[in-house]
């Protein structure tokens, strides 16, 4: 089966165009986007109405109790409390997520919600972002030195024998992980391992590490040439860092997403043209290669880290998630194509800082805490940076994107 094919199978059924009274009906723009109390309050019934639930988000329950914290921190004395708003909503065609969502975004960043709500309006006026996940993998890459090549040569011979042992080991020490591949890589006499696990619903740093170690120990009880020294991590997986690699590969969860914006809803919504998009997309792209950036895109970072920060993920790994390839072009019809795909995004539905109360809540909202959502919510991630992309590159485009901030970014 082509690729062409698998792509086309994944994604459901299309959602039919959405009605003008459906939009109006879901439309959250209509309420004030203002940081009053009036809109605040107007923005919370709105939600409950929904059956939204915001009782941690609006601090009707307090978090005094220490106990919750005890496997996500040392030494508590409080929390660094972020506002966070909604943007949206953003209408998606996904392989995993499907319909209208609201998203909750953590940030200080004035414009921010504004920028990415208007990506997403002019999204779902042109029919909804499709969404493909299209591969996981989550990576620990211990390190092994010998005394010579030829040592290094024979471990490495030997690692690939006992590929079928590794499976079992990892079976026994995780419910959840499996192992995907076992690679390797020999610089002089030296080898680096790379164990490459799928981590279920979690993220799964933690989950790979642990199955990795109980490995390692299995490879020094068992090698026929021990090794002078190892280590747990060579620093070669690209763990909370940009990486090559990851751009080339997958790191987590690898997500492409799609949208074509009509012409006449790129002058209404986004106020300027497919060409003028495009034609700042290609010179923006040009700049990113010069600047020898990993991939090339505008600012994924933004709208990740707000959605992690709320959603109870590990913040830190925004650093390889926000790796990613923006393309804007003009298609035949002279509407703007947007593609985005993020090849390294480390998100889970369970564990960490998930169960969290706020961080649930806002889980929750986009119907994707727990066990089973882990592809729905990285489809969302991409979706949501599209949107962002979209907002960024028209403003740049049209000169926009000073005013923009003066208005909504300053006091």
């Amino acid at each position: 089966m082509s690729q062409k094919k698998e792509i086309k199978t994944g994604v459901k059924n299309k959602l039919a165009p959405r009605t003008q009274e459906e939009i109006d009906q879901f439309d959250f723009s209509r309420y004030n986007p203002k940081a009053t109390t009036k809109a605040y309050e107007e923005r919370i019934q709105y939600l409950e109405t929904r059956g939204i639930s915001t009782e941690n988000l609006s601090g009707k329950i307090n978090f005094n109790n220490p106990e919750e914290y005890k496997t996500n921190i040392e030494n508590f004395i409080g929390m660094a409390q972020i506002p966070v708003g909604l943007a949206g909503p953003i209408l998606i065609n996904g392989s995993n997520a499907q319909g209208d969502f609201l998203v909750p975004l953590a940030t200080t960043e004035g414009a921010l919600i504004a920028s990415y709500t208007r990506g997403m309006k002019a999204c779902r006026l042109s029919g909804g972002i499709t969404t493909v996940c299209l591969s996981e993998g989550v990576q620990r890459s211990p390190f092994f030195r010998f005394n010579t090549i030829a040592e290094a040569q024979f471990f490495v011979g030997w690692i690939q024998e006992k590929r079928g042992s590794f499976s079992d080991i990892v079976s026994e020490t995780s419910r959840y992980a499996k192992l995907k591949a076992v690679r390797h890589s020999l610089e002089g006499n030296s080898v680096i391992v790379t164990f490459e696990y799928t981590t279920g619903d979690a993220a799964g740093q933690n989950m790979v590490t642990i199955c990795t170690d109980q490995l390692c120990q299995f490879i020094i009880a068992n090698t026929p040439i021990q090794p002078e020294r190892w280590y747990i991590e060579s620093n070669y997986s690209g763990d909370k860092k940009a990486t090559a690699r990851a751009f080339s590969n997958v790191r987590g969860k690898k997500i492409t997403s799609e949208v074509i914006i009509p012409k006449a809803i790129c002058e209404k919504t986004l106020r300027t043209t497919p060409i003028q998009i495009a034609r700042y997309c290609q010179a923006s792209t040009l700049a990113a290669i010069q600047s020898g950036a990993i991939g090339a895109q505008g600012h994924i970072a933004n709208g990740l880290t707000a959605l992690f920060i709320a959603c109870g993920q590990d913040v830190a790994c925004i650093a390889e998630s926000s790796i990613g390839l923006t393309r804007m072009e003009v298609n035949k019809k002279g509407d703007l194509y947007v593609a985005l795909t993020l090849p390294a995004l480390i998100v889970g539905t369970v564990g960490g800082g998930t169960a969290l109360p706020t961080q649930k809540e806002c889980l929750e909202m986009l119907k994707c805490s727990g066990a089973g959502n882990a592809n729905k919510f990285a489809e969302i991630c991409c979706a949501v940076a599209l949107a962002g992309e979209i907002s960024i590159v028209a403003a740049m485009a049209a000169n926009h994107f000073s005013s923009a901030h003066q208005k909504l970014g300053r006091k």
